[in-house]
């Protein structure tokens, strides 16, 4: 398959053309298009009321399209799946404000969120093999949190917190990550971490960041796209989009 627009629909991990959802009237998302490559890293900005969060809660199944294609690795349509199944292909989440269990240490959070047969009986007889061990240590290695891994998960400051849901996601073996505001809240030491780890995790997964923060988005480095009224209204790099009049008219001039 080759889309007309890209050349890129066969790369593509996540593909959505002329995605449209309304809310009583309201067009949240107006015939929206975007494609993410595999192993992509990709800043999603917009002024509030863009459509970022419908359009993130389409590619979840949490809301159904009123029109439009929404498909993920070529073959699965992500319109006619429910949040469960669309979890189960490989696509992770974290919302804005960290939902950790706060009362078990970090280990042990890793280690819920591990794919693991959980049914009953299967919780019941439940054990940590090595490999899965090992998995895991190797995600706090990349997370940052290899030295709390004993700590109760609520005695992290908010930035660890973070970090520990990303490590969540990739623990599940999630290929795409769709994070919201990731750095809200951080210093701008956590921040500048923050942005390493994202890049270091794309090319391995792909990563798709909602973000208000600029210098962050100019940290991570990546192609930025820019909705406005539920549509791309640009995309390329920061530099470029900070310089399009129609972006500095109705989000960066604000």
């Amino acid at each position: 398959m080759i889309d007309d627009r890209s050349g890129r629909l066969s790369d593509a991990l996540l593909y959505l053309d002329g995605v449209s959802v309304s809310f009583d009237g309201f067009k949240a998302l107006n015939a929206l298009s975007l494609i993410v490559g595999q192993g992509e890293l990709r800043t999603v900005i917009g002024p509030n009321g863009a459509g970022k969060t419908t359009m993130m809660d389409v590619i979840t199944g949490r809301t159904r399209p009123d029109a439009g294609a929404a498909l993920f690795d070529g073959r699965h349509d992500l319109t006619r799946l429910d949040e469960a199944a669309i979890a189960n292909l490989g696509i992770g989440r974290k919302f804005q404000r960290p939902t950790v269990f706060e009362n078990l240490s970090v280990f042990e959070n890793l280690e819920l969120a591990l794919k693991a047969p959980r049914g009953v009986f299967a919780g019941l007889g439940f054990r940590l093999g090595g490999g899965e061990a090992r998995r895991i240590e190797d995600i706090l290695v990349q997370v940052g949190l290899a030295e709390r891994r004993h700590q109760q998960a609520g005695a992290l400051s908010h930035g660890q917190k973070q970090w520990l849901e990303i490590g969540m996601l990739l623990v599940q073996d999630a290929r795409l990550l769709l994070l919201d505001e990731p750095v809200a809240g951080m210093t701008d030491a956590e921040t500048e971490a923050t942005a390493g780890l994202l890049r270091a995790i794309a090319g391995e997964r792909t990563v798709v960041v909602v973000e208000h923060d600029m210098e962050f988005v100019r940290g991570l480095g990546c192609p930025v796209t820019v909705l406005h009224e539920g549509s791309v209204l640009a995309e390329g790099s920061l530099d470029k989009v900070q310089a399009d009049p129609r972006v500095i008219d109705v989000y960066l001039g604000r």
